[in-house]
């Protein structure tokens, strides 16, 4: 549920249609009115009203009796401007697929989206992968290499912001992996890049690069995925980090930053 200081500018009803939307996960395409009560905290008649009005307006699909919902296209639509306009996308492709067929993994480029980190490109080369990133897809924030990346590059007070609101969220997530951060940080000041040695996935190593700077008002972040089965993770790191670290430095030449 989105939680906000008073302001007399924030819409609330917005936000919690918003927030009703933001249930949906790959793995739960389909809810009820129940489901968005539990996971947002808002009534069940607010609720009903909130899903009426976004099937009407065609960000849901309404089906079966009692009632389930799936999203519908207009949210789709809603986000191929955005993702039309990211040049980046474009230019990065085939360099990330470079880097994936030699890593025999998966490079992918991610941003922030409130607590998460979400692809917005990706590039595989192994299938082997259980976890297997496309568009739209999510990382944790906090107990990925993406997201201690981005947070490592990201101004101070922002950084404090954003994991405050994760303490908040998740008390004991925060306090398993916030102590990893400072590691994080370290590395990235020396070598360029982070990595995740299984923290988040018990199958994979993962390594994440950010760019220097925001990009149209976005920090990007690359990312790379590849099996632990497939080396030590010192081994893959020494391969994999510096190449990505240059991904993200070539990204900037044609991007125009540098």
């Amino acid at each position: 549920m989105t939680t906000r200081d008073p302001d007399r500018e924030f819409t609330t009803t917005l936000a919690s249609g918003i927030d009703i939307l933001a249930c949906f996960r790959a793995d739960r395409p389909v809810l009820a009115n129940k489901d968005f009560a539990q996971q947002t905290g808002l009534s069940r008649s607010a609720v009903a009203r909130l899903t009426h009005t976004l099937v009407e307006l065609g960000f849901l699909q309404r089906e079966g009796e009692p009632a389930r919902y799936r999203l519908g296209a207009s949210v789709l639509a809603l986000s191929y401007p955005l993702l039309a306009s990211m040049q980046i996308r474009q230019l990065a492709r085939p360099l990330m697929k470079q880097l994936a067929d030699h890593a025999r993994g998966a490079v992918s480029l991610v941003v922030r989206d409130r607590l998460q980190m979400v692809y917005v490109e990706t590039a595989r080369s192994n299938e082997a992968l259980q976890t297997r990133p496309d568009i739209g897809a999510s990382l944790p924030l906090l107990s990925s290499a993406a997201g201690k990346a981005w947070l490592a590059r990201v101004a101070d007070e922002e950084r404090a912001a954003v994991l405050n609101q994760l303490r908040v969220a998740d008390a004991r997530h925060y306090e398993t992996h916030f102590p990893s951060l400072a590691a994080a940080r370290r590395d990235l000041e020396r070598k360029g890049y982070c990595g995740n040695n299984l923290e988040w996935r018990p199958d994979a190593y993962g390594f994440a690069a950010p760019l220097g700077r925001p990009y149209q008002s976005l920090l990007y972040v690359f990312n790379c995925g590849v099996p632990a089965e497939d080396g030590p993770y010192r081994e893959r790191a020494g391969d994999i980090g510096p190449r990505l670290v240059a991904l993200a430095r070539e990204t900037e030449r044609l991007l125009g930053l540098v």
